[in-house]
């Protein structure tokens, strides 16, 4: 079978592009060893792969792969088939990060033989037999959550006026209309739906905890690392550290690589 590469080349070449500005215009991967540890990046709910964006140029410059997955966040099951392909894809040993609902994935989806490490960034990380809302009901109902935006088929979504206030505070007005913008809308169900691994269990953990979070209660995630047994990383942010600290958190995954 015929390349992409190939298929597309001669059709450049249709239209009076050279050879040469075929080869520049081809996107360069970053240029690691075949053997590196990959990071594979998993984002929350109310967002996309693009919530990275400020942690991956960081992790590449220490000689890291790096793969930002784009989750559905349509189902448990689906959100860990979606992760375990880039896992497949991976060159070399994993390490997984999971932010907020991401948690509960790479908890799911870590038990992979590839997977190293983990790396949990204001995140759920349930029990066996337990779902990500069971791990907060004894806590008060955080602001961000009280008055999300549902469509007919259940799915949720933050108001542009949630994700300044709660959900990104510490961001810029324009970085967090992008981010009201670019949202990936969340089914309900997904945080009562119940592990059935959980790979902290076996695997070395970091955590994260935001200490000004308004979406996952600060105390909570306290309590979440000390039952997982992380190593603890306390940054004063928002809910999405790896945007208003991203070279806190970058350092953090550099960490759990080594």
């Amino acid at each position: 079978m015929k390349s992409i590469r190939n298929i597309l080349l001669p059709a450049i070449a249709m239209l009076g592009i050279g050879a040469s500005a075929a080869e520049a215009a081809t996107p360069k991967t970053n240029a690691v060893a075949q053997g590196a540890t990959t990071v594979v990046l998993v984002h929350g709910a109310f967002a996309d792969g693009s919530s990275w964006n400020s942690i991956v140029p960081l992790l590449q410059a220490k000689g890291l792969n790096v793969i930002a997955v784009q989750n559905p966040l349509s189902s448990l099951a689906d959100d860990v088939a979606f992760t375990t392909r880039a896992i497949d894809e991976a060159k070399g040993p994993v390490v997984l990060v999971g932010h907020s609902w991401g948690g509960a994935v790479i908890s799911q989806a870590g038990a992979n033989p590839k997977v190293k490490s983990l790396v949990y960034v204001a995140a759920f990380a349930p029990s066996v037999g337990q779902s990500s809302i069971e791990t907060v009901k004894a806590y008060p109902t955080p602001p961000g959550l009280a008055h999300p935006v549902a469509d007919a088929q259940g799915f949720l979504k933050l108001s542009p006026e949630t994700v300044a206030k709660d959900f990104a505070q510490d961001l810029p007005a324009a970085q967090t209309n992008l981010i009201a913008i670019s949202q990936g809308a969340v089914r309900g169900a997904n945080f009562e739906e119940k592990l059935t691994v959980a790979a902290w269990q076996t695997k070395p953990s970091w955590y994260i905890v935001a200490e000004n979070d308004r979406m996952i209660d600060p105390a909570a995630q306290r309590e979440t690392a000390k039952k997982i047994k992380a190593t603890v990383t306390l940054l004063p942010t928002s809910h999405v550290p790896m945007l208003s600290k991203p070279n806190d958190v970058a350092n953090v995954i550099v960490a759990a690589a080594k």
